[in-house]
């Protein structure tokens, strides 16, 4: 497991996950700063006061709120754009795990559409609870870290696994080693606490959970399904 983490953390800088890297980030940025914009004309077409002063004091509030505002939203916004990208990291890991290995199949079109969403959402969730555990002490960094493990370890072990397995068997696997895989998602929980590297979170998740599936598919009896780039059927 940390062996998978250590080897996929420089993955993100390689040459083939450079130029996705790049696109995440740029879209990421672009669509923050559109909402940005956007927000402070509609703030500002609501505003209107007597007193300059008190115009520039709302001004800089309004900016100052929305720059905390829309930092919350960096994980959520770089997990949907990333979301459409997913194989492609995917189909980049695999090949750099194992070069002579089988690779798997690209999702379909809507389910990729739908796990890009579903990563977003599981993004505002446990960052919303992570904004609510912040006001109580001594609890919030250990149940931030918790239930990031859990949601985005299980997110990104699905995709990975999805590549080569039905959803049914993808779910089963899960299932049998969900303590495993709980315990695998903390170095993705470490990634989405800080601020800013939050941004490369799904580059980190894929190329490192594609590393634990082909880790817990090697591990499987005889017969019980390991990859074999077959899809799902």
């Amino acid at each position: 497991m940390l062996q998978s983490a250590i080897a996929a953390a420089p993955q993100i800088f390689s040459p083939p996950y450079r130029s996705v890297l790049w696109k995440v980030l740029g879209l990421t940025v672009g669509l923050l700063a559109l909402a940005w914009i956007g927000v402070d004309r509609l703030i500002e077409s609501w505003i209107a006061v007597p007193y300059p002063w008190l115009a520039t004091l709302l001004s800089w509030l309004t900016g100052v709120g929305l720059f905390f505002g829309l930092a919350f939203f960096v994980a959520p916004v770089s997990s949907l754009v990333a979301g459409f990208f997913l194989d492609e990291l995917a189909l980049c890991a695999e090949r750099e795990s194992d070069p002579h290995g089988p690779a798997g199949r690209p999702l379909p079109a809507g389910q990729a559409v739908w796990l890009a969403m579903k990563f977003a959402a599981v993004s505002v969730l446990v960052n919303l609870v992570a904004l609510t555990l912040l006001l109580v002490p001594g609890v919030n960094v250990v149940a931030f870290l918790a239930a990031n493990s859990y949601l985005l370890g299980r997110e990104y072990f699905e995709l990975a696994a999805l590549r080569y397995r039905p959803l049914e068997e993808v779910r089963a696997m899960r299932r049998r080693h969900a303590l495993y895989l709980f315990v695998a998602g903390l170095p993705i929980a470490a990634f989405v606490s800080v601020p800013i590297v939050n941004l490369l979170t799904p580059l980190f998740g894929a190329a490192y959970m594609v590393r634990v599936h082909k880790r817990l598919s090697r591990a499987l009896p005889a017969g019980a399904g390991a990859p074999s780039g077959s899809g799902r059927g």
